[in-house]
């Protein structure tokens, strides 16, 4: 019995060991064999002995922490692990009352990466109940139970935003907060604001309620020392992060931009940091691994264990943090709060994705496609490397993954998409529709591959398609998958953009009928438009309202509510396409009215930012209505010489588009089917019966107690800039001209 129990024991060094060398798989597998029943032959003999309960509950903690974290395809073991250490736990009197709530956290953990959200909510309160019990009897120490009150607060917060209780989550994160206060932790308070921020995002219910989330983690992290400011990168990130939404989705772009300057700045410096980190880890590894060895001498054994002593200085300087663990976890993670928490909203990869993806939607509305370029580049670039460590290459499918790898694969997919979305955006204002259509090829592939995960951006892709559709002049088409894509979605923005969008494309078409119906569209968007957040959508209906009204012959009201929606559009929403195109309708409509030198002015200044944007159905336009102009002032060589250069652009459109309609992609991206290309919908009831995924599954919380859940609230990736193919839209005939030419 003694050689069996001393055996138990050895292997429990060799994992606390292989730990220590940060060998996660050997660690895990003596510890497997320290719990392993006894052979056979062994029990016969009455020579096994079993780890004492206590000993054992300590081992399958460890154990099923190193499941949790390696994510392996372990959490179905480590799920048993700690059901059987809380069982072993629960009638032992001698157990220290930290082991206990580390049990039902960890466990609570399991729960919610397997989606088991009900069980996560009633292991958590059981540990709730622990605690309360464990302080009024003195067991555990006021500042302990205040930090663990922090920890499973935050844990039950998460699992009630996944399960869509929004005023239950921000109601037990206030009761974090309150600890937070007490025990006098200005990170934890900030933690506790930013993560009560994140759920005022997502559910967006009161104005007022979101704006005051905003001012009080703006507050605390000012408030915060600066010492404290650089030790918590994690914190910085989030909270800079989600003002950044909060700012976007209100259309204030300047203040979204500065937000985004200091986080590409921090996201440069944070990985010039984590590579040095990984440096200095590495060498502390290959000392540790030479110390280990036997037979060295005393004195290399002696400037071995100085260089160890001078590394983990080094380390845990450079990072600002006192355990050494947690400096070694510094490559992973970008963690939120103290122990017993250690919290990470995102992996640490994707938030510098992120980082790239908020300066591209700040760029894009500005013209600055060479920097949207390079940043779309390397967040692919990013993102495919981190899905191809999770297994997912060319031919993998949802039916593939394992269920540890769904929430992770699922948030780089989700950013995979954002970053083409955006791609395609870029790619159509510069009538680049080749590129257009391969960029929006691979959403729509991606999408048929992992259609549950990709559930929520099957409307996006429908949009983009009518983008594309109306970019190339196929206006009947462009206009169907607009309000299919206002079918597919829930949210009232994205709906109402649709109709915009769609009304567009009937104004184009140039009959009655059509006009008709894009005035169906747009007349209830126009009575509703100053219901929404920010300033996005009403810009846009006054936009095409003023289209409407000069069909309708009504220039001096046209004029009246363009230059209102221009004002808003040059003020706060900073989209200089928009802008462009408000200007041309007011030079247009200033010449209708005869005022032919404020025409020219406005004329100029669209023509500028419509070349800044390489957008050449725009310069064409505003090209046809210079020639209109020069015609009106009898300036027969201006005339001549911008006819000229009209002809030019328009003979490079005519070949850009030539080139689109040649492509393979373009009749499947035209279709006019309520499938998606490719029998995507055909896909998603197949892989939905496999995997059988709820909607709570959907929104899996992440690895840690923080919420990690992604959530980019609804203005931030979607294609804002109108499209430029409304062209001589004053005489329907000049408007079929256009669309015969353009369809040709």
């Amino acid at each position: 019995m003694a050689a069996m129990s001393s055996a138990a024991d050895g292997l429990l060094a060799m994992a606390e060991e292989a730990e220590r060398r940060r060998d996660l798989g050997a660690a895990a597998r003596c510890l497997e064999a320290a719990l392993a029943p006894p052979p056979p032959a062994a029990a016969a003999s009455a020579v096994a002995a079993p780890l004492l309960p206590l000993a054992e509950a300590r081992a399958r903690l460890r154990l099923a922490a190193l499941l949790l974290r390696s994510r392996s395809g372990g959490l179905a073991a480590a799920k048993s692990h700690l059901e059987r250490a809380l069982l072993l736990l629960s009638p032992l009197p001698s157990a220290p009352p930290r082991l206990k709530l580390l049990a039902h956290s960890l466990l609570a953990t399991a729960y919610g990466v397997l989606g088991a959200v009900p069980s996560q909510k009633n292991v958590l309160r059981r540990g709730l109940g622990l605690l309360a019990s464990a302080s009024a009897s003195g067991l555990l120490a006021r500042g302990p139970a205040l930090l663990w009150t922090c920890n499973f607060q935050t844990q039950l917060a998460s699992a009630l935003a996944v399960d869509g209780d929004a005023a239950s989550a921000l109601s037990t994160l206030s009761a974090g907060a309150s600890a937070a206060a007490e025990l006098g932790s200005p990170q934890l308070e900030l933690f506790f604001a930013a993560t009560g921020l994140h759920v005022h995002l997502l559910c967006w219910e009161d104005n007022a309620a979101v704006e005051a989330a905003v001012t009080r983690a703006s507050g605390l992290w000012e408030a915060l020392p600066a010492d404290q400011k650089e030790q918590w990168t994690g914190l910085f990130f989030y909270t800079e992060l989600l003002q950044t939404f909060y700012l976007l989705r209100t259309c204030d772009y300047k203040a979204a931009s500065q937000h985004v300057e200091r986080l590409d700045t921090a996201a440069k410096d944070e990985m010039q940091k984590g590579q040095r980190v990984q440096e200095l880890a590495a060498e502390l590894g290959t000392v540790e691994r030479t110390l280990a060895q036997p037979g060295l001498k005393e004195r290399e054994r002696s400037a071995l264990t100085h260089k160890q002593r001078q590394l983990k200085y080094q380390l845990q300087t450079l990072c600002g943090y006192d355990k050494l663990n947690d400096v070694l976890d510094y490559g992973d993670k970008l963690l939120l709060a103290p122990p017993p928490m250690h919290g990470e909203w995102l992996p640490r990869a994707a938030v510098f994705v992120l980082v790239d993806l908020m300066v591209v939607m700040v760029s894009r509305p500005k013209g600055i496609f060479k920097e949207c370029g390079k940043r779309i580049h390397s967040g692919l670039e990013l993102i495919r490397g981190e899905l191809s460590k999770l297994g997912i290459v060319d031919g993998v499918t949802e039916a593939n993954l394992e269920h540890s790898t769904i929430w992770t694969a699922g948030l780089y997919l989700m950013l995979l998409l954002q970053f083409l979305e955006n791609k395609v955006a870029v790619e159509l204002t510069r009538s680049e529709f080749v590129e257009a259509q391969e960029a929006l090829a691979q959403m729509i592939n991606w999408f048929t591959r992992f259609p549950t995960i990709l559930r929520g951006c099957e409307n996006t892709i429908e949009m983009l398609r009518g983008q594309y559709a109306h970019s190339v002049g196929c206006f009947d088409e462009a206009a169907f998958h607009f309000l299919e894509a206002a079918r597919l979605t829930d949210s009232r923005s994205m709906q109402s953009m649709c109709q915009v969008y769609a009304s567009v494309s009937y104004i184009c078409m140039g009959d009655a009928e059509s006009t008709s119906q894009a005035l169906e569209l747009v007349g209830p968007a126009y009575r509703t438009m100053d219901s929404f957040v920010g300033v996005r959508e009403k810009t846009c209906i006054i936009f095409v309202y003023g289209l409407l009204l000069m069909r309708q012959q009504n220039p001096q009201e046209a004029r009246l509510r363009l230059a209102g929606g221009l004002r808003i559009a040059h003020q706060q929403l900073g989209n200089i396409q928009l802008v462009s195109q408000y200007l041309t309708i007011l030079g247009t409509l200033a010449l209708q009215l005869h005022d032919c030198g404020q025409a020219r002015e406005i004329l100029k200044s669209s023509l500028t930012l419509a070349k800044t944007l390489y957008d050449i159905p725009t310069q064409i336009w505003i090209l046809s209505v210079f020639t209109e102009l020069y015609r009106e002032l009898k300036e027969r060589e201006n005339e001549m010489e911008n006819s000229e250069y009209e002809r030019k652009k328009e003979d490079d459109l005519q070949r850009r588009l030539s080139e689109a309609h040649s492509s393979p992609f373009h009749q499947e991206l035209l279709r006019l089917t309520h499938e998606a290309p490719f029998q995507v919908e055909k896909t998603r009831i197949q892989v939905q019966q496999l995997h059988n995924f709820s909607r709570e599954q959907q929104g899996m919380p992440g690895p840690t107690t923080a919420k990690a859940d992604l959530d980019i609230p609804e203005s931030v990736g979607l294609y804002a800039a109108q499209p430029s193919s409304v062209k001589r839209l004053i005489e329907p005939s000049s408007v079929r001209r256009s669309s015969r030419r353009r369809l040709s």
